[in-house]
């Protein structure tokens, strides 16, 4: 792989004298959705795709940025010297570019214009945090080009910034997190609301993990999304007039049961149901990790999605066909969505004997149902950024 980008990059600017490789991975909820806004626990983990880049200094204030994956477009560049802005026309640059502004804003500001070019394995669109890695790799770079003093843990929060205030896309600071502090074969246990977090030793013996990407089309920025927050919300300032709470998180199951009349908008209490017991599923889902009960841990990925179906109402007709197929497909322990939902991707335990077979029955019930093939990913569980 790094042979090939180096290649590619000197055809694209004229050499790969001085160019250096990168590599941040993609990430995966494995359980544990929608609920980091709310100040619940989620538990994800890395995987072995994820985003490139070939860089190097220049000797002007220019970025030029090239991607492998949207050929077309060609070279986008763009000034140091002149400020950054988000561009609509820059598309999957405004990315970097967003992490660079958030760098400079930090006083970190890069003496010098850079060769960018890179390529994704992720794919695009599919809830498997492609922005959050670019982002995480960016920082990552800058990092090590210009020997700014920031940690990992710094990065993650950069990527966020960017996020939020480049590109407008409210998301929390779980996938740059995730991303940038990340362990080969663990998970991360978070805690959203103080980001005190555990590393979980991921042991899948006999089984897999496969990823189904619904290939629908969707936006974080123009989903319903930031919505879903608002909701959220509206539900904690109807619960303060009861319990004194900040968010969600806080309440067991029992304890939102007993005052869940509170709050006002049927709608909301449905929200909030998911988030307080998707907090709880994702507790009992490391319990059932720690105790190598894979079993225990696919019916909770299976419990997550009907809740993320019927009281958060995130998953939409592709996902639903995806995980019903899985569900009634042999060799499998668990299968629900990951992600913001609104399409992007399944995350299904197969045992390994049967994968073959799995994504044989699941592609072709797909097919049928929706109209167009679902790309299949059998994936392993990877570790942090690194500069190959």
């Amino acid at each position: 792989m790094k042979e090939r980008l180096l290649r590619e990059f000197a055809e694209r600017f004229g050499n790969a004298e001085g160019a250096q490789v990168y590599f941040a991975p993609g990430r995966v909820n494995l359980i544990g959705e929608h609920i980091d806004y709310n100040g619940g626990h989620v538990f994800s983990c890395t995987l072995d795709i994820g985003t490139y880049a070939v860089v190097r200094k220049r000797q002007d204030q220019r970025l030029f940025f090239y991607s492998m994956n949207y050929p077309d477009v060609g070279i986008i560049n763009c000034s140091l010297a002149n400020g950054l802005e988000n561009d609509e026309e820059d598309g999957w640059a405004n990315y970097p570019k967003g992490v660079i502004w958030a760098f400079g804003k930090r006083g970190m500001q890069p003496d010098c214009g850079l060769d960018m070019m890179v390529y994704g394995n992720i794919p695009s669109e599919s809830g498997l945090s492609s922005s959050a890695s670019l982002e995480v790799l960016t920082g990552w770079v800058l990092r090590d080009i210009f020997d700014f003093e920031v940690s990992d843990q710094d990065i993650a929060w950069i990527g966020q910034y960017s996020e939020n205030e480049f590109n407008g896309v409210n998301g929390s600071i779980m996938d740059q997190f995730a991303i940038a502090m990340g362990r080969e074969n663990h998970a991360i246990y978070l805690n959203a609301e103080d980001l005190s977090h555990r590393y979980i030793p991921i042991h899948l013996d006999g089984v897999q993990l496969v990823i189904a990407c619904t290939n629908k089309e969707r936006g974080l920025a123009d989903s319903k999304y930031n919505l879903r927050r608002m909701e959220c919300e509206r539900a904690v300032a109807d619960l303060q007039k009861a319990v004194a709470i900040e968010k969600l998180g806080e309440l067991s199951q029992n304890d939102f049961e007993a005052c869940q009349s509170a709050i006002e908008d049927p709608v909301c209490i449905r929200r909030a149901r998911h988030a307080v017991t998707e907090n709880e599923r994702t507790i009992q889902a490391v319990e059932a990790l720690e105790s190598n009960d894979l079993d225990t841990f696919g019916q909770l990925m299976n419990d997550s999605h009907r809740s993320l179906r019927d009281d958060y109402e995130v998953t939409g007709d592709e996902l639903d066909a995806l995980v019903e197929a899985a569900w009634e497909t042999e060799g499998v322990l668990g299968s629900r969505m990951t992600g913001a939902g609104f399409g992007g991707c399944t995350i299904s335990l197969v045992r390994t004997d049967d994968v073959d077979n799995f994504i044989k029955k699941v592609g072709r019930s797909y097919r049928q149902q929706i109209g167009y093939p679902a790309d299949f990913y059998i994936c392993k569980i990877g570790g942090g950024p690194v500069k190959l």
